[in-house]
């Protein structure tokens, strides 16, 4: 296809994007062609928005950021045998080798040779987005393109509560940012006993009881370990989630987790953290894990099958629309916190 297209530049080193008139991108033999219906703003955006300390060593503009989308498949590569012209479609976003170690041995989430889709490539932010065809997960046609659009984002909250068992257990969710929210609802979804969420926002704790919290807590106003241990019987949580990256957050995280408990993380500390191992992780026995990404291609069926049986209702923390052009009120909703996920209409 040949033509311009709207699209969200990168355009320098320093905050702030530009809408630009930009050649609609072509594709090869292994690729594929969307017209993107709906994308939304990830907190990695922001970053990349912002142009924080992580965006100045990764990223190089000019570039078309963003990674969350859902679309209509408008071409395909002569090589291409998974999708068809017509079908809705969304992205993994980790474009991965096939050949590393991890790759090889079912572990392609978290592949050496890691690319990501509008971090390292030009992204969808735009009218179109060309991406290899072995990334792409078929859309139910009945899912909301607004719905679709976080499935991505949706499978690191689901593979974050869902990398052990939940049913019956108490889980706290700290930092109820989009992801956070979602996992509100996947804990919740999943058979959680109690879902605790943790954060400064009450705009966004409101959120997480639409979500399905059974407790919310301002951290700022409430001990975060004294609420968690009261509500355990002086047990603590079997189950963290965090999603807040903050130093004094993941320590209060550790602290209320229950011997033998389960620690998952996915949150990016800008800066080293400090932890008591001996105290809060060897003499507790706890299982600490770090997640990234979604399992290649297990977390998209839990994912899918969520959305499909409403188990788990995103609208809820969908909170603004606005059309492509209109995306720097989007970024700035995300800075102040003052919303759930943002979609954006090319």
């Amino acid at each position: 296809m040949e033509g311009k297209m709207k699209a969200i530049v990168k355009h320098h080193r320093g905050k702030g994007a530009e809408l630009q008139m930009v050649d609609i991108p072509k594709i090869n033999d292994h690729e594929v062609l969307i017209n993107v219906k709906a994308t939304s703003i990830c907190g990695t955006d922001v970053h990349i928005y912002a142009w924080d300390d992580w965006s100045a060593s990764r990223v190089n503009p000019p570039y078309v950021f963003g990674h969350e989308f859902a679309g209509e498949v408008v071409e395909i590569g002569k090589n291409v045998t998974n999708v068809k012209v017509g079908d809705q479609v969304s992205a993994e976003t980790h474009i991965v080798c096939g050949e590393c170690p991890q790759c090889l041995t079912g572990n392609a989430h978290i592949c050496r040779n890691t690319k990501i889709i509008g971090v390292d490539t030009n992204g969808c932010f735009a009218e179109y987005v060309a991406l290899p065809s072995q990334n792409l997960w078929k859309n139910d046609p009945e899912v909301a393109t607004s719905v679709a659009s976080v499935q991505e984002p949706m499978g690191n909250a689901v593979h974050t509560v869902l990398a052990g068992d939940v049913t019956g257990k108490s889980v706290a969710i700290i930092g109820c940012g989009p992801i956070g929210l979602m996992a509100v609802g996947v804990a919740k979804a999943a058979g959680a006993s109690q879902v605790i969420a943790y954060d400064l926002n009450e705009y966004r704790l409101e959120l997480a009881k639409e979500m399905g919290a059974t407790t919310v807590v301002n951290s700022r106003e409430q001990g975060p370990i004294e609420v968690a241990m009261n509500l355990t019987d002086g047990n603590g949580v079997e189950v963290v989630c965090e999603m807040s990256g903050h130093p004094i957050a993941i320590d209060q995280g550790f602290k209320m987790l229950t011997n033998g408990g389960r620690m998952s993380i996915l949150s990016l500390p800008v800066k080293p953290v400090e932890v008591d191992i001996t105290n809060d992780i060897v003499f507790k026995g706890i299982t600490v894990q770090g997640i990234t990404g979604r399992k290649m291609y297990e977390t998209w069926r839990q994912v899918s099958g969520l959305l499909k049986s409403e188990q788990v209702d995103v609208k809820k923390m969908i909170t603004h629309e606005f059309p492509l052009e209109e995306f720097e009120k989007g970024f700035e909703l995300m800075l102040e916190g003052k919303c759930g996920k943002v979609v954006l209409r090319p």
